[in-house]
């Protein structure tokens, strides 16, 4: 086996398969990169056996064959490289020489044959997404997946597609993310998904393969499996198999006491709390009085801070109080200039909204200050 390819295209390739392969396994080869040639392409496979990639790069093809190589010692050789096109070449034992210009590598492999096998995209239906589109309904919900692996259910966003609206869910029962966006026509009915859920690492891979700014990927699902296609590359997701729980319950029926204001000045307000929150530590709390919003925070081990904020406000005096990372992490993600905050009487949820958009809504529980 032996090849010549561009470092950067190769560089490009290798980096990709960060994210998925295992740091800690009990399966060495799962540290691995699969390397195969083909008709004047490689193909560069990686997989942790929930998530699988494979992605096609042109190369000049010396001798066929496949290898599997240490993937992030092997990226680190080829970003300290300096040249424009390496020389990849397995020797006997299963080693690798990695050549270009005068620096040379040589490195051992494993053979192919215990590497899981990944399988393609074929019989699999696909519908088109835009990926800034995709892109931003991520954005929105990522930040409030559950990390608790105790709970599985909520270890991913809860992913709905059809009649050309697309909506994704995302909850760890401290807070609950919601973004609904119509796209453009109507998907093909045959390609609607009624409710799975996409594991959290399987969703931060689909936005690094998609935060290119390329114009369209394509999703499709098969048996179990969310499968998202860009240019020379497929990414293979295996799905939660759970039931995800009711979140609509969690979104409180009556009204609040909601007060509009600047996006970004409520933003920097809420990080200049954050400053002195800690893990024991991290309330913030809001007060509304007289056309003004007093934020305040206090923690023992580091001290006190205070702020305010001029708001049309007219209604009686009010006060609650939230998580301060929650809230920044809820607002953050809105491009809009202003926002709606809706607050609660009786430890009631909060809810965060752009204002003129009703795509994006979060919901925040109360902390008891």
């Amino acid at each position: 086996m032996e090849f010549n390819v561009e470092r950067n295209i190769f560089m490009e390739g290798i980096h990709k398969t960060l994210g998925i392969v295992e740091r800690k396994t009990t399966m060495p080869i799962l540290n691995n990169v699969l390397i195969r040639t083909g008709d004047k392409k490689i193909k560069i496979i990686a997989t942790d056996r929930e998530i699988g990639l494979i992605a096609d790069y042109d190369a000049d093809i010396v001798a066929p064959g496949d290898i599997t190589v240490a993937a992030r010692k092997l990226y680190e050789m080829i970003r300290e490289i300096e040249g424009d096109v390496i020389n990849f070449k397995k020797i006997d034992n299963n080693w690798v020489n990695v050549t270009c210009n005068k620096v040379f590598y040589k490195i051992p492999g494993i053979a192919v044959d215990e590497f899981p096998e990944v399988e393609d995209d074929q019989g699999a239906s696909f519908s088109k997404i835009q990926s800034g589109f995709l892109r931003e309904m991520i954005n929105k919900t990522f930040f409030a997946v559950s990390t608790d692996e105790t709970r599985v259910s909520l270890n991913g966003v809860y992913f709905r597609m059809g009649k050309g609206l697309v909506s994704m869910v995302a909850t760890d029962g401290h807070r609950l993310s919601i973004v609904k966006m119509q796209m453009e026509g109507d998907i093909d009915p045959e390609l609607e998904v009624g409710g799975i859920i996409i594991p959290r690492k399987g969703v931060g891979e689909i936005r690094k393969l998609i935060e290119d700014g390329s114009d369209y990927v394509e999703v499709g699902i098969q048996q179990g499996v969310c499968i998202v296609k860009k240019n020379n590359t497929v990414l293979r997701v295996s799905l939660i198999d759970a039931e995800y729980p009711d979140y609509k319950r969690v979104i409180p029926d009556e009204k609040g006491i909601e007060v509009q204001l600047n996006r970004d000045q409520m933003l920097h307000s809420l990080k200049r709390m954050g400053v002195i929150s800690s893990e024991r530590f991290s309330g913030v709390k809001i007060r509304v009085a007289d056309n003004k919003m007093i934020l305040s925070s206090t923690n023992p081990d580091v001290g006190e801070a205070q702020d305010e904020i001029d708001i049309s406000y007219s209604g009686r005096d009010f006060e609650t109080g939230y998580n301060v990372r929650y809230m920044i992490e809820a607002i953050d993600v809105v491009t809009e200039k202003d926002i709606s905050i809706e607050m609660r009487e009786a430890h009631g949820p909060g809810i965060v909204r752009p204002v003129g958009n009703d795509s994006y809504m979060c919901v925040v529980m109360p902390l008891r200050l």
